[in-house]
């Protein structure tokens, strides 16, 4: 928790103003952000000085790891996270490779699952590094991006915690994810949670302990209209201790994942909090 008040802190202090064409908003913005977690030690990352939805944010998780690119299938996992970017993005509805309602194109978990090949085709990055670090194998490129150039026009939002990096060092797992934007009262309360899941699953599924898992942050900014709750209400409040998260030891298997896995399958152990918050969200 006092790393990610001390962002919050540093972007009041000495954010800049930058103009954001998507959004129509201003956002005060800072450059570059190193966050670490303990997962080897289970400090899970819960925001306490707000109440957090983190059920939210893990249905998104497993989302992006089955290669979802519905709205729909997010919802039925228990998020309604992509709602918003798959219907009311104006500049996503006026393209036509749009299929219909809740389509939301190639991004994120679809695109990582699927990565088009140069000579057609597709590559299964997930399912090749799963493969490799089960057996023990780290060729220093275990890398699952959801990054592609050349498909911005094929989804609804480019993506923004877009590398997660795995790296084995004897039998512990670490994670390196990297993410070029992040509205930090909003989204990095659920990446927070996520970087950390993401780890905490791997290593749970291929057989190693889990290690730290590192998220850097490029462009860490802050809504005009979320200044004043974050600088006169969050950044008040003092933090409580970090909660435990508990997964469910029968998930062994990538295929687990995509089969049967529920938000059952996790529970969060004291997790103390303040009050809840509500941030805008800027679609």
């Amino acid at each position: 928790m006092r790393q990610y008040l001390d962002l919050c802190q540093r972007i009041v202090d000495e954010g800049v103003w930058v103009d954001n064409q998507r959004t129509g908003k201003r956002c005060l913005t800072v450059i570059n952000a190193d966050l670490t977690y303990d997962v080897g030690n289970n400090q899970f990352p819960l925001v306490t000085t707000r109440k957090s939805f983190w059920r939210s944010a893990i249905a998104e998780i497993l989302g992006y790891l089955r290669g979802y690119d519905n709205a729909a299938d997010f919802r039925q996992l228990g998020t309604k996270t992509w709602d918003a970017n798959a219907n009311d993005n104006a500049a996503w509805l006026a393209n036509p490779r749009r299929k219909g309602e809740d389509d939301m194109g190639l991004i994120y978990g679809a695109l990582g699952r699927a990565f088009p090949k140069p000579e057609g085709g597709s590559v299964d990055l997930l399912r090749q590094i799963i493969d490799d670090l089960s057996k023990g194998i780290d060729n220093r490129g275990e890398i699952l991006t959801f990054y592609h150039p050349g498909a911005f026009e094929l989804g609804c939002l480019r993506p923004c915690m877009y590398s997660h990096h795995f790296s084995l060092l004897g039998d512990t797992l670490y994670l390196n994810s990297t993410q070029r934007s992040c509205d930090v009262p909003l989204g990095l309360n659920f990446n927070m949670v996520q970087v950390y899941v993401l780890l905490a699953l791997v290593a749970q599924i291929t057989g190693h302990k889990a290690g730290q898992a590192y998220h850097k942050i490029v462009n860490a900014h802050i809504y005009e209209d979320q200044l004043a709750p974050m600088r006169d209400i969050q950044l008040t409040r003092t933090p409580y201790t970090s909660p435990k998260l508990i997964i469910n030891p029968k998930i062994q298997s990538l295929e687990d994942i995509e089969t049967w896995v529920t938000l059952d399958d996790f529970a969060v152990e004291d997790y103390q909090h303040h009050d809840p918050i509500k941030y805008p969200f800027s679609v």
